[in-house]
C-alpha cells in the first residue's frame, strides 16, 4: 500500500504549468507560437553559445561545485564578494532552498494571491502555512497589505516579485525601501527579481546584503537561457550558507557545465550593460506595439516592465486562451483571482507578435459575435 508522507498526501494533485510540447501533442499541432512562459524571443548572447561549445569535450566531468568563475563574474556585476552569491538551478531551485531553510513546518509565509505560484508550492510542500494578500484594484501587489499580514502572523518570510509576475508592474527603489522598513525585524524578505534586467538599473534598489533579505535573479529571461536553468541568489554570506546546508558544499550540485559556462560568458559580455540594454529596447518596442493594439480595442494592459504583458480580456478569459491555442498561439494560464478575466502574453519578436495580434483579433471578433 502506498503511504506518502502526510504533507505530500495533503497537496493538491495538479500541475501549475503545462508544457507547450504537451499542448502540441494533445491538439495535433505541428507548430506553436510560444507566448506563455516568458521565454526570450531573442536567444542567448553569441558568447554564451561559444562558451557552451567549448565545454563539449568536458561533458564527462562534473561541473565546478563552487561555480567559482560564475560567482566571480556576478560579484563584479553586483560590487560584492563571491560569498554574497549563491548559484542554483534557476530561481525555483533557490526558492525551495530558502523556504526549507527559513520557513519551519507550521510557520507562516506571506505572499500575494495570484503571484508566481511556485513559491506557494514550496511552502505547502515543506509544511509551511500560506497567507495570501489580495492584489490592489489596479492589479499591483499590495505592499501595505503584505506588511500588515506579516505583522499579524509573525511571518517567517514575505515573498514579493518585482517586477511582478503575472502583472508585470514594478515598484521603484524608494517604495521597496519603505516596504522593507515596514516588515517585522524577524521576517525574511524574499525579493524575486527574475525580470529586473528589463528595468533601468537606476530604478532598482541598491545593493543590500542584510541577514533578513534574499534577492534572486535568473538567466532564463533577458539572457535567453531558460533551457539551461541558471539562477542566483544575492544575500548575506551567513544567510546563503544556511540555504546551502541542504544540498552540500555550495548548492550547485544540480548545475551543468554548459549552463555555468554560458552564464559566465553572458555576464562577461554584458559587463558594460550593452547587451541587457539592447534586450530592454527590443522588448519595449514589441510591448509598445502590442499595448497599442489592445488599447485601441478598449482593453488596457498593465504598465508591465518585463518581457510579457498582462491584459484584462474580460470573461471568459479561458475561452480566449483556449481559442488562441487552437490557432497555434499559446498564452499563459493564470491563477486565482485572475484566471477568469486576464491573459498574460509573453513578447516574441516583432514578426511573431504581428502574427499573434492577428490571431487575437480573430478570436476576440468571434467572442464579440457570440456575445451578441
Amino acid at each position: 500500500m502506498l503511504r506518502p508522507a502526510p504533507i505530500v498526501a495533503a497537496l493538491p494533485a495538479n500541475t501549475p504549468f503545462v508544457g507547450p510540447e504537451r499542448i502540441m501533442r494533445e491538439r495535433g499541432l505541428s507548430e506553436l507560437l510560444r507566448l506563455g512562459a516568458n521565454e526570450s524571443a531573442f536567444g542567448p548572447a553569441p558568447s554564451a553559445i561559444a562558451a557552451m561549445a567549448g565545454e563539449l569535450e568536458r561533458t564527462a566531468w562534473y561541473g565546478d561545485p563552487d561555480s567559482l568563475d560564475l560567482r566571480d563574474a556576478l560579484a563584479r556585476k553586483h560590487d560584492c564578494t563571491p560569498e554574497h552569491i549563491s548559484i542554483g538551478s534557476g530561481i525555483d531551485d533557490l526558492m525551495g532552498l530558502a523556504v526549507r531553510a527559513f520557513v519551519a513546518p507550521g510557520a507562516v509565509a506571506v505572499t500575494s494571491r495570484g503571484t508566481y505560484p511556485t513559491f506557494d508550492y514550496h511552502v505547502a510542500g515543506y509544511g509551511g502555512t500560506l497567507v495570501r494578500v489580495p492584489y490592489r484594484s489596479d492589479d499591483r501587489p499590495d505592499l501595505d497589505g503584505l506588511a500588515a499580514a506579516a505583522h499579524a502572523t509573525s511571518a517567517a518570510m514575505v515573498y514579493l516579485a518585482n517586477p511582478d509576475n503575472p502583472s508585470g508592474t514594478f515598484y521603484a527603489a524608494g517604495e521597496i525601501a519603505r516596504f522593507r522598513a515596514a516588515l517585522p525585524k524577524e521576517t525574511m524578505f524574499f525579493l524575486d527579481e527574475a525580470y529586473a534586467d528589463f528595468v533601468e538599473p537606476s530604478e532598482l534598489i541598491p545593493n543590500a546584503f542584510d541577514l533578513d533579505m534574499l534577492r534572486t535573479r535568473t538567466f532564463s529571461k533577458a539572457y535567453g537561457m531558460a533551457g539551461l536553468r541558471q539562477g542566483y541568489a544575492i544575500g548575506h554570506p551567513e544567510t546563503l550558507k544556511k540555504m546551502r546546508q541542504w544540498v552540500g558544499s555550495s548548492g550547485t550540485g544540480s548545475l551543468n557545465v554548459f549552463g555555468m559556462a554560458a552564464a559566465t560568458a553572458s555576464i562577461q559580455q554584458d559587463a558594460d550593460g550593452a547587451f541587457s540594454k539592447n534586450e530592454r529596447m527590443r522588448n519595449k518596442a514589441v510591448r509598445d506595439m502590442v499595448s497599442k493594439w489592445f488599447n485601441d480595442r478598449g482593453m488596457k494592459p498593465t504598465d508591465a516592465q518585463a518581457n510579457f504583458m498582462f491584459v484584462n480580456i474580460g470573461t471568459p478569459a479561458r475561452a480566449f486562451r483556449d481559442a488562441c491555442r487552437a490557432k497555434g498561439v499559446i498564452v499563459a494560464r493564470d491563477f486565482p483571482p485572475f484566471e477568469k478575466t486576464h491573459a498574460r502574453i509573453s513578447l516574441g519578436t516583432m514578426e511573431e507578435m504581428t502574427k499573434a495580434v492577428q490571431v487575437f483579433g480573430e478570436v476576440l471578433a468571434k467572442k464579440s459575435t457570440a456575445a451578441a
